[in-house]
């Protein structure tokens, strides 16, 4: 029979022996010290010396290894702080120490494409912990793609719970406490500059290889950064600094552009306008280079309306002449967008003119000058100025030496000053004034009394008439020679003798005439010089004509008829190709390639109840301004 201890007995046993029977083993859902799954650790025995605690259990790292072979590790608790990834064996300030100099280094190379982002905030554990960076994203996908070789390495690689990808060391006696966790300016620096190679070669899909950090007498493996939105950032950064810097002449390529710029210039001379465009496309330097206008001016003289005269000049030189070839297309094409500047209540016969940024147009009585937007498509609604003097309608004027020129239905001329309110009118004409110019100080004016007169602009002298020519005829237009010596009057043809006639300046005599065949009532409504031996006329007969003095006077040059028999009240020119009219049903504005017989495109303004000739057009490179009855329309060429 067995000796039956008492409860004291076996108490006086147990504390003489000193308990050292050990505790049961915490259930696998309980966590010790912040790490999930270890196991809780014990308190010391009394035999038990501080050596014998810090000595991890046997196979720690035999267990750590076999976790890494398991897979990548789980992404860490975003509220954990940097611990150490082993087996409940870690301690505060055994993180830091030549691993925590590691980590921070590796912190150091991704912390730039976090910051911006807030993906994640880096910072030294605290109270003596090994340092951490919460929630990088590239540590995961930089394990996945490296599993294998992980595998390989088996004593190296992050630990389990570890945050901060830093280095897993193979034994806990290895680790050293210190507080050496926070590095210097050096050091830093240096880490930024490993990020960028890594980020590089991340990019380039290399496989990067762990630089091994500074521990002594430690076989550990340190892993870099790799920061997708860091990248990112750095390569917006490089082609933003790329396109500060000037275009350079690239160095590799053909030796073709190697060449002086006075070769490649004359070389690319012989392109066309498609040529030069792919060649743009090349690179930035070729895109400087092939934007010169000494590439594109032969061009734009082969181009409509890209200011540029026949005889070469450039009536434009303020604007590029790449940017004018590129609006020229859009008025060999057609392709504009319309629009209405001003309307007014009653039916008029307005006249225009245009003048820098300024437009100056006839409402009844009154001119009336408008600024134009920067666009050119649109007017400020108040006017700059209001000129006034006569009686009846203004039927023409002019602009010449800061002066508006009038001719009024009264029979009266008036001259403005645009910049003051000197305003004078005199009797010039017994009936209405159609028709009047002025160049060089000289005035020239037609009138419905079948007389044309000549009179000085200067202020002692207004009023006084120089010359009287009797024409026999109605005058409708009239215009005075660039050389200053001769004016043409264009009359209504109801006599037996030519609508185009010569006069001299100076005299008052008749020089010749032009043309003979014309029918009765071929009236010229508009003429204009475009050169000293060169001019254009259209009127009631339907047609343009050409007007060259060098090579004959019976018989024009060129004629281009109005395909719908419509009677030409205006014409414009640009001085070398383009030709535009303005036709008398439904507002008609034609434009013609002067190279070519046939119209070039047609663009009706108005409808069948407001049908209307277009008494005025004018155009730049850019917009077109018809002016009708009721309104003043727009064709915008440059934005269509």
């Amino acid at each position: 029979m067995t000796e039956c201890k008492s409860f004291h007995e076996v108490l006086r046993e147990a504390l003489g022996m000193g308990m050292s029977a050990p505790r049961p083993a915490p259930r696998s859902g309980s966590t010790a010290a912040g790490v999930r799954g270890g196991p809780r650790p014990q308190p010391a025995p009394p035999h038990v010396t501080r050596s014998d605690m810090v000595s991890p259990p046997p196979g720690a790292a035999a267990v750590a290894r076999a976790r890494l072979r398991v897979g990548p590790a789980p992404r860490p608790l975003m509220g954990s702080q940097g611990r150490s990834g082993t087996l409940g064996n870690s301690r505060p300030g055994e993180g830091e120490g030549e691993g925590g100099e590691t980590r921070e280094l590796q912190e150091a190379r991704v912390v730039r494409g976090k910051r911006r982002k807030g993906k994640g905030k880096a910072g030294a554990g605290q109270g003596g912990r090994g340092s951490g960076a919460e929630g990088k994203p590239g540590l995961q996908q930089a394990q996945e793609a490296a599993g294998s070789w992980v595998e390989a390495e088996a004593g190296a690689g992050p630990g389990r719970d570890s945050e901060g990808g830093g280095s897993v060391e193979e034994g806990a006696g290895s680790i050293e406490k210190g507080d050496e966790g926070s590095t210097g300016a050096g050091k830093e620096a240096q880490g930024r500059l490993d990020g960028k190679e890594e980020e590089r070669r991340g990019r380039t899909g290399r496989r990067e290889d762990s630089r091994p950090g500074k521990a002594q007498g430690q076989d550990c493996q340190a892993w870099g950064g790799i920061a997708g939105t860091g990248a990112a950032m750095a390569a917006a950064a490089e082609e933003e600094a790329a396109a500060r810097e000037p275009a350079a002449r690239p160095a590799a390529g053909p030796a073709l552009w190697r060449l002086p710029e006075e070769l490649l210039l004359l070389i690319c001379s012989y392109l066309d306008m498609r040529a030069l465009g792919r060649l743009a496309q090349v690179c930035r330097w070729l895109r400087r280079f092939t934007s010169c206008d000494l590439l594109w001016r032969r061009i734009a003289r082969a181009s409509l309306n890209s200011g540029f005269t026949r005889l070469g000049t450039d009536l434009m030189s303020n604007v590029p002449v790449k940017e004018r070839v590129k609006v020229s297309q859009n008025w060999r094409l057609g392709r504009c967008r319309e629009g209405i500047l001003l309307k007014w209540r009653c039916s008029q016969m307005p006249w225009m003119q245009l003048e820098d940024d300024s437009l100056y147009i006839s409402q009844a009585n009154f001119i009336l000058a408008y600024k134009f937007r920067p666009d050119g498509a649109s007017l400020n609604r108040r006017p700059l100025g209001v000129f006034a003097g006569h009686d009846e309608d203004v039927c023409h004027f002019v602009l010449a030496n800061s002066h508006i020129i009038s001719a009024g239905g009264d029979g009266k001329i008036g001259v403005h000053k645009i910049h003051s309110t000197f305003t004078v009118k005199y009797s010039a004409h017994e009936q209405e004034v159609n028709c009047v110019d002025c160049k060089g100080g000289i005035i020239v004016s037609g009138s419905r009394d079948r007389t044309a007169k000549v009179w000085p602009l200067a202020s002692g002298r207004l009023g006084q008439c120089l010359h009287t020519i009797q024409t026999e005829d109605r005058v409708w237009s009239i215009a005075i020679s660039p050389l200053l010596s001769s004016f043409v009057t264009g009359t209504a043809c109801c006599g037996h003798f030519s609508p185009l006639r010569i006069w001299d300046l100076n005299s008052g005599q008749l020089m010749t005439h032009l043309g003979s065949d014309f029918p009765p009532g071929a009236g010229v409504l508009d003429v204009m010089y475009e050169s000293p031996s060169t001019l254009l006329s259209c009127g009631y007969d339907t047609y343009v004509r050409y007007w060259d003095l060098r090579t004959s006077v019976r018989k024009c040059v060129m004629e281009w008829e109005e395909p719908h028999d419509s009677t030409l009240y205006c014409l414009q020119t640009d001085g070398n190709h383009l030709l535009a009219t303005g036709s008398s049903y439904y507002g008609v504005v034609r434009l013609w390639d002067r190279r070519q017989r046939a119209c070039l495109h047609a663009f009706p303004l108005t409808s069948t109840p407001l049908s209307s000739p277009v008494y005025c057009l004018r155009f730049t490179t850019k917009h077109l301004y018809a002016a009708l009855s009721y309104n003043l329309h727009v064709l915008d060429f440059q934005n269509p």
